[in-house]
């Protein structure tokens, strides 16, 4: 046993597990996974078991909890230093707190509408007005922080960040609903979906045959 442990939801839907399952990939410490499957059986009262919060993920740090994926990410930043979550200027770090937490905190229409899928692709999608909006918002995000601050690497600003893990499972989003995007965003699109602990994500998303209904619409 690792001195980390993270509990996750099903890899083929959990959005905020993958969160935080990146962080930790992203940093290189060993960890236990612990896996949850969603809306099967009793999962909640077993999620009850690792946090008060009855919700993914979870990260167990010996006795200790942490239960929010941007909390995770910020632990994570404390703890290892050298992998540099957050942009070193000030104000570059300061627009990546603030797009991690617009991320973090809205988007509901794409939530409900775009539900993460790594299994499906979606012929035909058309997104509803508020979610057109919030699609769009999303692309300036991107386009915006990679036109202003990414010019040293392939992500929003330069480097791999906290900010990366909060969009990535829009990225899958984008992916699965067939977004139309242009050429600043697809490059972004396409790093992160090349990214190794993306690809092992996925493939052992691709295995698992638990369904939850509502996400298969």
């Amino acid at each position: 046993m690792s001195g980390y442990s993270l509990v996750i939801g099903n890899k083929n839907y959990s959005s905020w597990s993958l969160r935080a399952w990146l962080g930790m990939k992203h940093v290189g410490v060993e960890f236990d996974e612990i896996m949850v499957p969603l809306f099967q059986g009793d999962f909640k009262e077993e999620i009850f078991k690792y946090s008060a919060s009855g919700k993914v993920p979870i990260l167990k740090v010996g006795e200790d909890e942490i239960w929010d994926s941007l909390a995770i990410c910020e632990y994570l930043n404390d703890q290892f230093p050298q992998a540099n979550l957050w942009p070193e200027e000030s104000y570059a770090k300061a627009i990546a707190r603030a797009v991690s937490c617009e991320m973090h905190s809205g988007f509901f229409t794409i939530r409900n509408d775009m539900s993460m899928n790594m299994r499906r692709k979606i012929e035909g999608f058309v997104p509803s007005e508020a979610c057109q909006i919030e699609i769009d918002r999303v692309k300036e995000i991107w386009t915006t922080c990679r036109n202003r601050f990414g010019k040293t690497g392939p992500f929003l600003f330069g480097h791999f960040t906290i900010a990366d893990m909060m969009f990535a499972p829009i990225v899958n989003r984008f992916t699965t609903y067939q977004i139309v995007t242009g050429e600043t965003v697809n490059a972004y699109m396409e790093a992160v979906l090349s990214m190794p602990s993306m690809k092992e994500w996925k493939e052992e998303a691709l295995k698992e045959d638990w369904v939850i209904e509502e996400a298969e619409y």
